[in-house]
């Protein structure tokens, strides 16, 4: 009898603890993950902050994201541009500071919205804050791009250029650092 018993305690003991891990919550990934790129440029350094949405099947430009209307420029919490040297974004002096990117889309052109305005919401918009508005070059891309992302792609240690990606499109503006 007591041989049959312990086996039975035992598979007792394994279920409860089976039961206890069960209830232990898995670690959530974020929808939208927090991404940061930085660079070098010139005696200084960029850095760009933002939250990565994914497509997941959506129609992004022209859907999710509607042309001609400002975008918050990925998700979540407002896309952020630190920056400890003066850069030329396009053709705009851009000094050294905090900011906030957002970007107006469009099908045939598209604006880069450097805006004082920092640590807001991402769709917390006040046009009255905006530095400047920079044209971008918009690419069509051969793949498709599930996660949004944001880089840089240098030419050399003082130039390069800012690219926004995602879906089927590729938006880009130069940066330079201003001696």
């Amino acid at each position: 009898m007591r041989r049959a018993v312990f086996p039975v305690l035992l598979c007792l003991f394994a279920a409860g603890a089976l039961a206890q891990s069960a209830r232990v919550p898995l670690p959530r990934v974020p929808l939208s993950p927090r991404a940061t790129e930085v660079i070098a440029v010139g005696t200084g350094q960029v850095q760009v902050e933002y939250s990565r949405p994914f497509a997941k099947g959506r129609k992004i430009f022209g859907g999710l994201v509607p042309w001609s209307t400002v975008w918050r420029t990925g998700a979540n919490a407002a896309t952020t541009l630190k920056t400890n040297v003066d850069l030329i974004l396009g053709d705009v002096v851009v000094p050294k500071g905090t900011y906030t990117l957002y970007t107006l889309p469009g099908e045939k052109a598209w604006k880069l919205i450097v805006n004082r305005q920092t640590g807001q919401w991402g769709t917390e918009y006040d046009p009255k804050m905006d530095l400047a508005r920079i044209g971008m070059k918009i690419e069509t891309r051969a793949d498709t791009l599930e996660a949004f992302t944001i880089s840089f792609l240098p030419e050399d240690a003082f130039r390069g250029s800012l690219r926004i990606s995602w879906e089927k499109l590729t938006v880009s503006v130069p940066y330079a650092f201003r001696q």
